[in-house]
């Protein structure tokens, strides 16, 4: 699908989320968001340099070059996008769809990447009135019964 890692890609996320919130990161906290301990990070950080996806001072800050930062916010569009579908889309719960989402991010093609993509826009714009599948969708998901008002469901019986 691409040519990083889906640790890589982890690492590029997080220093884009770090970056926007603290403006700086370091390899502490780098650590702290993914879990992982610091010579982990020490050695994603120096393969991710390698790529010319980040730069570091001698102990200091990590910055995104112009193409990790690239790579980051794709990484973080993905996340984003299959969050919201697997959360606002499906009903699942938000910190099932976060961690799902972590997951699935890095498995999408182009092609399925923009038909979410496009079901989230559509359902996110439409009046609640027109999307009423969806909460009859829901409400089979919470009960297993087909709502009595769905008329495709009325055709297949």
């Amino acid at each position: 699908m691409n040519q990083y890692t889906q640790s890589e890609e982890d690492y590029l996320e997080a220093l884009l989320v770090i970056d926007r919130e603290r403006k700086i990161a370091r390899v502490k906290d780098v650590a702290h968001a993914l879990d992982v301990k610091m010579p982990s990070v020490v050695s994603a950080v120096k393969t991710l340099s390698e790529k010319g996806l980040v730069e570091q001072e001698k102990y200091g800050h990590i910055e995104l070059t112009k193409k990790g930062r690239k790579v980051a916010e794709d990484v973080y569009e993905r996340h984003q996008l299959m969050y919201a579908f697997l959360h606002e889309v499906l009903g699942l719960d938000a910190s099932i769809a976060e961690q799902d989402a972590c997951r699935m991010e890095h498995q999408l093609s182009p092609e399925t990447r923009e038909r979410l993509l496009r079901i989230v826009e559509f359902i996110r714009g439409c009046p609640d009135e027109d999307v009423s599948f969806l909460h009859r969708f829901m409400y089979f998901v919470n009960t297993g019964e087909r709502p009595g008002d769905c008329q495709g469901c009325k055709k297949t019986k």
